[in-house]
């Protein structure tokens, strides 16, 4: 089975490649890569010494990358989505398969070790994680925790076979002290603002029952939010003060 047919396609672009292992250098901590597959960001990231470890689904691609990387890089054949992360703080770093970018970031972001990842995802996908041109859900019910920074656009042809979509860089930091405390709780009332009805922002507050008539509207405007605002147009410290005035820890 070529790497393709696991929905992956290899980065070729060396500037890429170089302006990965300069973001992973900047952070500390064994390194761990989703689908290295023929080893292009591998061997660059083993020359910092760090302890690497590459998890690998195809089985022939693990086995070849095994014999071509030095001691400390230790290759996994497995399935990142099933992989057991470690209890240490480490980072993340992959090209990854465009097709299992949200079942990947739902994982990596409930686990609790890992302090920094650079992912090259889809490029709309880096867009909305890093909450350009307005923010999603699963941003906003994750920004209390983690920054998101959009890095560049990686053309299509950066990859082999090319794809149909550019890719983009993402960067994702675990915040040193959390915006919020009550994550459940938080993420609970994300949730219900961003699926609640109504003709704008104020209107769903207006609904959550937590806030008294015209308080919502009162609120918009210390944030300098327009009324026409919507959930998206909030950022990350706006959904900790939100969370905070509707009673939240």
């Amino acid at each position: 089975m070529s790497r393709h047919d696991l929905g992956q396609n290899f980065l070729i672009d060396r500037s890429t490649i170089d302006r990965i292992s300069h973001l992973v250098d900047a952070t500390d901590g064994p390194i761990i890569e989703i689908g290295p597959g023929d080893g292009a960001l591998t061997r660059p990231l083993s020359r910092s010494g760090r302890a690497l470890t590459a998890i690998e689904l195809d089985p022939r691609r693990a086995d070849a990358l095994r014999r071509s990387t030095p001691r400390h890089v230790q290759v996994v054949t497995g399935d990142f989505l099933h992989y057991r992360l470690p209890a240490h703080p480490h980072v993340l770093v992959g090209n990854v398969p465009f097709h299992v970018t949200t079942a990947l970031l739902r994982r990596m972001l409930a686990a609790p070790a890992w302090q920094d990842a650079v992912l090259l995802v889809q490029w709309e996908v880096a867009r909305r994680r890093a909450g350009v041109g307005g923010a999603t859900l699963m941003t906003a019910s994750w920004w209390p925790w983690y920054d998101f920074r959009l890095d560049r656009r990686v053309p299509a042809r950066a990859f082999r076979p090319i794809p149909s979509v550019d890719g983009g860089l993402l960067t994702i930091a675990r915040r040193p002290a959390p915006l919020v405390q009550d994550r459940a709780g938080y993420q609970r009332f994300a949730a219900q603002v961003f699926t609640g009805a109504g003709g704008g922002l104020a209107r769903i507050l207006d609904r959550t029952r937590r806030f008294a008539p015209g308080e919502a509207k009162v609120w918009m405007r210390g944030e300098g939010l327009p009324p026409s605002a919507l959930p998206r147009d909030l950022d990350a410290q706006q959904w900790a003060r939100l969370w905070r005035r509707a009673g939240g820890r």
